[in-house]
């Protein structure tokens, strides 16, 4: 079988994505056992194997119509990779996420552009954001997964900040913007006439990893408090999250207090000035946030206007994120929010599986530590993911 790099939306590297466990809106904490035994991954595999779907494939550009902050980006357009249930007779095709030739990550098997599936007449949907420097294909593992369980999943490449071609100053600082992204998405996902009509929009979630944890959470209500965040960067408690990897990429390689900078265009300094405004879309009933960054951005009253379902997961062993100042300081202020701590796993575990002839190249992304199975627990997340939305965005509720 042939295996189709994925060149026109993937890049070689994605560093940051977001994704998100359980139930919710129970206050609960749970630990994940991972193993590296081969019993373990198959068990986990099992519970995460498709239930009478392929997975389809297709990408849409979506131009939205209303004046938008694009962050000085190449493309002004919203480049999405959609993720959707296909019969099990639309042959699916191997791929590699990476340049042409250079594959970074396994790709899931696909039926690119088939038709969707007629086994329902509607299907609920999912909103994916990546992390930093990132792209949605960086999340193929999760979102073909919930693909082969019915959901259709949808996920931007947030313009200035992924992988498919330079990153942008405001791409990288105005994190805000982002919730603006997917809002737009999801326009464009309601409108598109050949899956708008099947998207149960009565049954909508949305889901990231790293950054896009803390996008998926502006969407559910919270409200960012940069000057907090640029205090913290500045003072003796700074950690790893004020010096992400990624700033290394930009023309002037800032670090978190880039955004107090002078000289900053009109339309940043506007954006700068909408920072705390109030980014939830009615539309999403329900938020799952992998390894999220930025805790240090909220403060107690932050949530407060959070009232849908909510689940944080991230790894033990998370350097990059650390957990104190990002998924426990935002747990501390979500009490009702569901918590997944998964021993070992770094914040790189919930990335793609790399192939074999990049992971010495690549060893800060690829290897996990001791006794950690990436494939296990993907699966796992998968699952957990999975069972968290079929609860909170169940049909009929």
């Amino acid at each position: 079988m042939l295996r189709r790099s994925r060149s026109a939306l993937s890049c070689a590297l994605a560093l940051s994505l977001s994704i998100a466990p359980s139930a919710a809106w129970l206050s609960m904490s749970m630990l994940l056992p991972v193993s590296a035994s081969l019993a373990l991954s198959a068990r986990a595999n099992a519970e995460a194997a498709p239930s009478g779907w392929h997975v389809g494939e297709t990408v849409r550009v979506f131009h939205p119509s209303a004046s938008r902050h694009w962050r000085g980006a190449q493309t002004e357009a919203l480049v999405t990779r959609i993720w959707y249930p296909a019969d099990a007779t639309q042959p699916e095709t191997a791929h590699e996420i990476g340049a042409p030739g250079h594959p970074i990550f396994l790709g899931h098997a696909a039926a690119d552009d088939a038709p969707l599936s007629a086994a329902h007449a509607k299907y609920p949907l999912l909103l994916l954001s990546h992390g930093t420097g990132g792209s949605a294909d960086s999340l193929d593992w999760l979102a073909a997964s919930l693909a082969a369980q019915g959901y259709i999943v949808a996920g931007v490449n947030h313009p200035g900040n992924n992988a498919l071609e330079p990153l942008t100053r405001d791409g990288f600082m105005l994190w805000w913007e982002r919730a603006t992204d997917v809002s737009e998405v999801l326009d464009g996902m309601l409108a598109d006439p050949r899956l708008g009509p099947h998207v149960d929009a009565t049954r909508i979630g949305a889901l990231g990893f790293s950054l896009g944890g803390y996008t998926v959470l502006e969407l559910a209500g919270a409200r960012t408090d940069v000057a907090a965040f640029e205090r913290f960067c500045t003072s003796p408690a700074a950690d790893a999250i004020c010096t992400p990897p990624e700033a290394a990429k930009l023309p002037h390689a800032p670090g978190a207090s880039a955004l107090t900078l002078d000289a900053l265009s009109p339309a940043t300094k506007a954006s700068r000035a909408r920072s705390g405004d109030s980014y939830r879309d009615p539309r999403i009933k329900a938020v799952f946030a992998i390894a999220p960054a930025l805790g240090e951005a909220f403060d107690p009253n932050a949530f407060a206007e959070v009232t849908i379902p909510v689940a944080l997961l991230a790894g033990e062993a998370d350097v990059t994120a650390p957990v104190n100042t990002n998924i426990h300081r935002i747990a501390g202020f979500m009490p009702r929010a569901s918590v997944t701590m998964v021993p070992g796993a770094s914040h790189y575990t919930f990335m793609d599986v790399c192939e074999a002839a990049v992971i010495e190249r690549l060893a800060t992304i690829c290897r996990d530590g001791p006794g950690v199975d990436r494939d296990a627990v993907h699966a796992q997340t998968a699952v957990q993911v999975r069972d968290f939305f079929a609860t909170t965005l169940a049909a009929g509720a």
